[in-house]
């Protein structure tokens, strides 16, 4: 259905500009974090030798921390400003940044990424926040969002051929240290160049109770997943995810009671918000779980060096960027649930293209994953975009803090479950298929332990074509995974709002 053209929107001033472009930092830095460890994983695997279980916590340890706080950060930033708990946040991120840097094993590297995770979880919040208060405008705050969005296609696009520079040259931890510049920065034009935002209406005390049943729910649901991939269905991991799950209704629950809730569950009455909030956890997912496996695919499988798998990506990251703006223009004229429906739709295209790699090798199959990756970035531009538009668009004004957190929320929980769930899916086809002669049990953790493993047997040939026909298998398993969860997810988002509350929203 078309609809009439919106006026155009007024030009935003300079001052707005300056300070989009300072709020665009943070989620410059968290795209580059994501996408730079993912490629440095090889090189993590055999710098501090982790197991399966130790890599998939070295990458969700942080979106776990920051998915369990982003909640209360947000209540904070409400109480006792934004502006504030993003500086707040800065400082400690980038301290941290510099002790991961120089981590000397798996367990200090998960104690960094979670401490990361910690300050990380001040960022994001309080960049939507501040971004809403900034740009009152509707169709200015759109073209906001689709900048702010682009920030993530920006640092994907730079953080793999920076990263891949700085790992041919330096050691895995200097990833780590390309942080440090980035909150520097922020500490300086922040306080010059973006006003303070808080809620005067927040004013409630913080419920301790919520934070901890809050924190413990996620943790257990996710480590109840992990373990859950790696021994089977036994009794230990089935506990743990069942009191996930108890503790996660208890959490919702109490907010109900709660005159001043950490969460506002209210919210989720609406049909916009309750699909968007879907629709983006869905779509990130996906594509989090897609990179922690092609990045290990593209190095460890087809043998490119770091720099040259980063270039490979950088079409996606550079469609990521510009369907974000094209989303911008086309939410004027087209109704929201198609657009969002569209994107999710073609990134289930792209990951169906990626799970046709079978054992393929060599420049064929780089290029199908290229293509792959394209669809996929695009549909996942389109679809963002518009879902962080909706998600606080359809809040009320006073509600910015709580609607931010749970946009990013919604964003971190699906970066837990890629790595969770997709990540889980990934190891368990590969221990399944993989062949290992006795007393190299090692190699049956991860690929990157097989590499190890084989350069030191004498004939370790067999182990490493196996290993990687092991992975390439799994990989076909974690996309066709990622295309039932967008799929569905498109499915949810045009039943959900079609019928009303999508066409207010996507012309307003």
């Amino acid at each position: 259905m078309t609809l009439q053209a919106a006026p155009a929107p007024a030009r935003p001033t300079s001052r707005q500009w300056a300070a989009l472009a300072v709020l665009v930092l943070p989620v410059l830095l968290i795209s580059i974090d994501m996408t730079v460890l993912s490629f440095a994983l090889p090189a993590i695997s055999e710098a501090v030798s982790p197991t399966g279980t130790q890599l998939l916590w070295i990458v969700d340890g942080y979106s776990l921390a920051i998915a369990g706080l982003l909640v209360t950060m947000g209540t904070l930033g409400d109480r006792y400003g934004a502006r504030r708990m993003l500086l707040i946040g800065s400082a400690g991120f980038g301290v941290v940044s510099f002790l991961a840097a120089f981590a000397d094993s798996a367990t200090a590297l998960i104690a960094a990424r979670v401490a990361l995770g910690v300050f990380g979880a001040t960022l994001m919040p309080s960049t939507l926040s501040l971004l809403r208060s900034t740009f009152t405008d509707r169709e200015q705050r759109r073209t906001a969002f689709a900048v702010w969005a682009g920030g993530f296609a920006a640092g994907g696009a730079l953080g793999p051929i920076v990263g891949g520079w700085l790992l041919e040259h330096f050691r895995w931890g200097s990833v780590f240290l390309l942080n440090v510049p980035f909150m520097v920065a922020l500490l300086v034009l922040a306080p010059l160049l973006v006003r303070e935002h808080r809620n005067p209406g927040a004013h409630g005390r913080l419920d301790l109770v919520s934070v901890a049943v809050s924190v413990l729910a996620l943790t257990s649901l996710v480590y109840g997943v992990k373990t859950l991939a790696e021994h089977g269905f036994t009794t230990g991991p089935v506990a743990t995810s069942a009191l996930g799950l108890v503790l996660a209704v208890v959490f919702v629950r109490r907010q109900l009671r709660l005159a001043d809730p950490l969460l506002d569950v209210d919210l989720f009455r609406l049909p916009v918000f309750r699909a968007s909030v879907l629709a983006n956890l869905m779509s990130v997912c996906g594509m989090t779980g897609m990179l922690f496996a092609v990045s290990q695919y593209l190095q460890l499988v087809l043998g490119m060096r770091p720099l040259h798998a980063g270039l490979l990506l950088l079409p996606g990251a550079v469609v990521t960027f510009a369907a974000g703006l094209v989303a911008a223009r086309l939410a004027r004229r087209l109704r929201l649930d198609l657009l969002i429906a569209t994107g999710l739709l073609l990134g289930t295209t792209g990951y169906v293209v990626m799970s046709l790699l079978g054992s393929g090798t060599g420049t064929g199959a780089a290029v199908q994953l290229a293509v792959a990756f394209v669809v996929l970035c695009a549909g996942a531009g389109l679809a963002e975009t518009l879902t962080n538009d909706a998600i606080l668009s359809a809040a009320p004004a006073h509600r910015t803090g709580a609607a931010s957190a749970i946009s990013e929320t919604a964003y971190e929980v699906g970066a837990v479950l890629g790595t969770t769930v997709l990540g889980s899916v990934l190891n368990a086809v590969y221990r399944h298929r993989v062949e290992v002669p006795a007393g190299a049990e090692q190699a049956r953790e991860t690929l990157g332990a097989a590499v190890e493993t084989a350069a030191a047997l004498p004939d370790g040939s067999a182990l490493l074509d196996s290993a990687r026909a092991a992975f390439t298998h799994g990989l076909d398993a974690t996309a066709l995974a990622g295309a039932v969860l967008t799929a569905g997810a498109a499915l949810v988002v045009w039943r959900s709002l079609r019928p009303r509350g999508v066409e207010g929203a996507g012309r307003a």
